[in-house]
């Protein structure tokens, strides 16, 4: 395309108008042009995820395995990768004198759930990064933020933080049930038959909580890592956390006091599915609480990375589900997004408030379709879920989004190869990256040959 072409499309199209304030004409074409050739055949980033537990047989004890398997990753066409160095028990694969090192997780095996145990003491995160920057890789490590423990169903008992020390049970959750608010570590089997709860949540409001996740996040910081992504930054779901504490808090909020807690707030046992026609007096206030909650740690955690190193990239694990994401108080969007306006029904006017995606410098998306919705548009589907991303999100932030080949419907058994390479042309093309989880999933069904079709395929594009 000339100049002369691609200037009558910018006037056309309106890009001419944004820069019409120049003076200078010939300086303002320039521009576009050259805007215009940065995003030609400029490469988008491709990550993919390293759940912890996933691969802890493989990785706990080896770097060999680390580095073999960076190697496979690099020749596949990925770019960054993500590590999962806080898993939902709470203890950590860094170095911290915030919180224990992980010593076992629960893995599945030919013979059932067991633990596999870390029998070395080299620096978990640190072999990755040292394997993967010697690959030119980027390597970002990601943490669950507000879990601290798990309870097993299959027979392993219970492991993490809230379980060792006694005095941190009033940093867990509470769960407004419809047979009483509950500490989630008070539930009882019959009230909790299917293990929900099993993976134990803090208290996002809980100030002593967000100091102890700060100093962790800090000390994580001080790697050297390309990003931090912060992962299950939310509270559990709909029916959390209705301490004490977040009654106070979220009554100097409103300026009110709410006599009838929690009824006039969110009537007990309410799932975000259940919405009451007539909702109660200060529900949509409470939303935009929580929202207000998660978004304001946000903020204080990109500030604490920033001041240790200011270039590490900042940013967050979320699924693509916008329209249902207030079930757990996060508002992914950006802060000039309406929700109000295409959400009514639970989002109030000052909802679009506490939007945090201007606060991020990029955002992972589980786009996570079933096989046979990788190319549709809204929600739901892989393409859908990263044009909906790239809407909501404004322009704030770069948006990365891609599949779950392993849990997702019709990915559980495999030999979708083919599937998986159309998954990077639907997401990539959609928004301003690829993102897959997980490399566990890649593994057991051999979808490097797969991973490497789409992204060469992509890449071949975007070089004519």
């Amino acid at each position: 395309m000339d100049r002369k072409t691609f200037l009558k499309i910018a006037v056309t199209t309106g890009l001419w108008g944004l820069y019409s304030c120049k003076k200078d004409e010939h300086k303002a074409i320039d521009w576009i042009w050259d805007k215009k050739s940065d995003d030609e055949g400029t490469e988008k980033p491709r990550y993919i995820w390293v759940d912890a537990a996933a691969n802890f047989p493989d990785y706990a004890n080896s770097k060999e395995n680390i580095a073999r398997d960076l190697k496979k990753l690099k020749d596949c066409g990925i770019t960054d990768v993500v590590v999962d160095v806080r898993p939902t028990m709470g203890d950590v694969l860094f170095s911290t004198s915030t919180v224990a090192q992980v010593q076992k997780l629960d893995v599945w095996s030919d013979s059932g759930y067991n633990f596999h145990e870390r029998t070395v003491t080299w620096d978990y995160l640190q072999a990755f990064i040292d394997s993967g920057h010697a690959l030119g890789l980027k390597i970002h490590a990601a943490i669950n933020v507000f879990t601290g423990g798990n309870a097993y169903s299959y027979g392993l008992g219970s492991q993490g933080m809230l379980f060792r020390e006694e005095s941190r049970k009033a940093w867990a959750t509470t769960l407004n049930l419809q047979s009483g608010l509950t500490n989630v570590l008070d539930l009882t089997s019959e009230q909790d038959p299917s293990n929900s709860y099993g993976t134990k949540f803090l208290n996002p409001s809980n100030d002593d909580v967000r100091a102890f996740l700060l100093n962790l996040i800090g000390d994580l910081a001080k790697y050297n890592v390309d990003g931090i992504f912060l992962d299950r930054c939310r509270f559990n779901d709909f029916q959390t956390d209705f301490s004490e504490t977040s009654k106070r808090k979220f009554e100097q909020y409103i300026g009110e006091t709410v006599n009838n807690f929690p009824n006039d707030v969110i009537i007990p046992g309410t799932s975000y599915s259940q919405l009451p026609s007539t909702p109660p007096k200060y529900f949509k206030k409470w939303l935009e609480f929580r929202a207000k909650t998660i978004h304001d740690f946000m903020v204080d955690a990109r500030q604490k990375v920033k001041s240790v190193n200011s270039k590490i990239q900042f940013g967050v694990y979320v699924g693509g589900w916008y329209s249902t994401y207030y079930d757990v108080g996060v508002n992914w969007a950006s802060p000039k997004y309406n929700t109000a306006q295409y959400y009514p029904a639970w989002a109030s006017p000052e909802y679009r408030n506490f939007g945090y995606a201007d606060h991020l410098d990029f955002m992972l998306i589980g786009a996570y379709g079933a096989v046979d919705r990788i190319y549709g548009s809204g929600e739901w589907s892989v393409q859908g879920f990263c044009s909906t991303a790239k809407n909501v999100t404004m322009g704030d932030v770069k948006v990365a989004g891609g599949p779950d080949v392993g849990n997702a419907p019709g990915w559980e058994n495999g030999n979708q190869g083919a599937a998986v390479a159309s998954t990077v042309d639907a997401a990539i093309n959609a928004c301003d990256g690829y993102f897959i989880f997980d490399l566990v999933h890649v593994k057991k069904f051999g979808y490097w040959d797969a991973l490497k079709t789409g992204i060469d395929k992509y890449l071949a594009a975007i070089k004519k």
